[in-house]
Formats: C-alpha cells, structure tokens, sequence
C-alpha cells in the first residue's frame, strides 16, 4: 500500500523549509509517492496527436530529504527570460514584469514545465489582474515546491533557472506543453481561432487548470467560453469528488479549500475568505473529460489556489493559513497530469 504525506507532515517539512537558517534534520524524511523515471512527459508528442509517456515506476517508499532552509522564506535570484514587450489593448494589463515566453534555447525533454496562457480580457474582476493574476511568483513558487516535495522531473532552462513560460493559444509552442494555466477567467473572450486551437490542445491529450474566479457572473462568463471550446452535450462539467484520484494523488483533499487574495484577506481582517459574499461561500473543484474519462479541464471556482503560492513568503500568518493546501492541491495535479 503507498504511503501518504499527511498535510501535518507537510505542514512541519514547509515550516521548516521557511525558516531562516534552520536546517531540517538529516533524518527527517518525508513519505509519500514518487514519481519514478517513468513517469516524465513527452510535450511534444502532442504535435503527433497523443501523449507518449512510459508505464509509471512501482516505488515502494517515496523519500524526499529537504537539506537546509533557505535563508529568508523564499529567495529566489534573479532569473533571465526570453521576454518581449506586448500591446496593452492586445492582451490587457499584467503586472510585475513582462511575460516569460519560451526560450527557443530551452530544450523540451518531458519535465514539468509551468505554463500560463495569456489571453485577452474582455470584462473586469475586482482585484482580478486578467491573465498575469498570480505571475509570476504563483508559477515560479509551485514549480520549486514541486522538485522539493516529489521526485517529478522539474523543467529548467540552460542556465539552470526554473522553467516557467507564458503562451498563446495562437503559439505553435502551446503544443509543446501538456500542462497549461489560466488566472481570473471570469474575464476572458477567446475568438474563434483561439476557441479551434484549444479544442485542438485538449483533444490532442492536453490539460487546462483555470484558477481564481468567483461568484456567478465570473462562473458563467467561464461556462459559456468552454462550452464554444467543448461542447456541454458532449463534454459536460461535473463536480470532482473526494475519491476522484486527482484528490489522492499525494495529499488527500477532502474539503476544497477557499484561499483568498492576500488583499482580501488583510481587508476583511481574516474574517471571511468568500470574496464576493454569499455569491462564492463555497468553493467548487469541477472537470470536463473527454469520452475515455481522462480529466482535460480542471476548474478551481470561488478559490485562488496560485495565490497561496505566489504569498507565501509575504505574511507568516497567510502562509500558514493558506499556502499549505494551496501546494497539496497543486502537487495533486502536477503528479496526475505527469502520470495520465
């Protein structure tokens, strides 16, 4: 039987990781299930039309041994990218720096790669920032919690940075990735070019998680542009119950957890994460599969699960709140789409 990480077990391991100076003990351990060489991706066998990868590994027992702490909570050094400079009435607002586009020198070997659709808005959200909500901490943080707690292949550029990217749905590079994200999409309006070539994507064998969107309006701005993607008649949304293997993959979720914006937080003193009343008071997990069953789209709706990972290191109290399920359900994700 594979052993789980329980989310106290994560818990201390992330205390710890965050400490200034303090090192974890060389026998602490941390049990829970790994991803073994076989389980890596083929990205870019998505060109052919199908996913290749290899049958998983059987690991008996999944160590991952954190050496020392970093000082500070998370210091991160300055990362190059292939960055260029978009038109604002193009794609909208973003904010904290340019978008991170693929490095042509950056090979695709089947590693986990982050990758963020930017988009263009066609509504606004309070607190939202469109597609760049979250970035690049959101995606930068994940990705390194990720190669901490699991033995998943992490993807890296040249010079050994973390390889987070941003890309369109007009890129010929989406179909080099099978796991895409997109932030704030109560505000999206995607044409129909972009409607073909997600269809495509999914269908293809890709994976889309759509994060940080709450109340009604937000759910069926977000219903109607899927449903243009993947019909309703034949790819109906249902909820993703506790025993759906995207909850157990590593961290058993039993509840959805409601992370709020930092901003919403700290304004409302603590006193409610539902940011948008009696609108968002439960948070939803909800899928689309295709006909075989694989889980194609992944929608996290009245939670921002990337804002967990992109403030973790901005309040001490946020973070033990909120950053811990935040990386459970994440890694969850990562390690089913790396192994379906």
């Amino acid at each position: 039987m594979r052993s789980r990480m329980g989310s106290q077990t994560l818990k201390h391991a992330m205390v710890g990781l965050v400490l200034a100076g303090t090192a974890l003990g060389a026998g602490l351990v941390l049990a829970g299930t790994a991803l073994g060489a076989g389980l890596v991706l083929a990205g870019n066998a998505l060109r052919a039309g199908r996913f290749v990868s290899a049958s998983p590994s059987t690991v008996a027992a999944a160590t991952v041994a954190a050496a020392i702490a970093r000082a500070g909570w998370l210091a991160r050094a300055p990362e190059p990218g292939a960055e260029a400079p978009i038109a604002a009435a193009q794609y909208g607002r973003y904010s904290r720096r340019a978008p991170r586009y693929p490095d042509p020198n950056t090979p695709i070997d089947g590693s986990f790669v982050f990758a963020r659709v930017q988009y263009r808005e066609v509504v606004r959200e309070p607190l939202g920032q469109g597609w760049a909500t979250d970035y690049p901490n959101g995606d930068r943080n994940f990705m390194s919690r990720l190669e901490e707690f699991t033995y998943a292949p992490v993807g890296k550029s040249p010079g050994g940075y973390l390889n987070h990217v941003v890309v369109t749905l007009y890129d010929e590079q989406l179909f080099d990735y099978p796991f895409i994200f997109m932030s704030d999409v109560g505000t999206i309006g995607l044409d129909e070019l972009e409607v073909e070539r997600l269809r495509e994507y999914l269908l293809r064998g890709g994976f889309l998680w759509v994060d940080d969107f709450w109340g009604f309006r937000a759910w069926d701005r977000w219903e109607r542009e899927i449903g243009r993607v993947l019909s309703p008649v034949d790819y109906p949304i249902f909820d993703i119950q506790a025993d759906h293997p995207i909850r157990q993959m590593m961290y058993p979720v039993e509840e959805i957890p409601q992370i709020p914006s930092i901003q919403w937080w700290r304004r409302s003193g603590g006193y409610t994460t539902s940011e948008r009343g009696y609108e968002s008071e439960t948070p939803h997990l909800r899928g689309i599969s295709n006909k075989s069953g694989r889980l194609m789209v992944l929608m996290s709706h009245n939670t921002d699960i990337a804002d967990g990972w992109e403030r973790e290191n901005e309040d001490w109290a946020f973070f033990q709140s909120f950053s811990f399920p935040a990386y459970a359900v994440g890694i969850n994700v990562a390690l089913y789409v790396m192994s379906h």
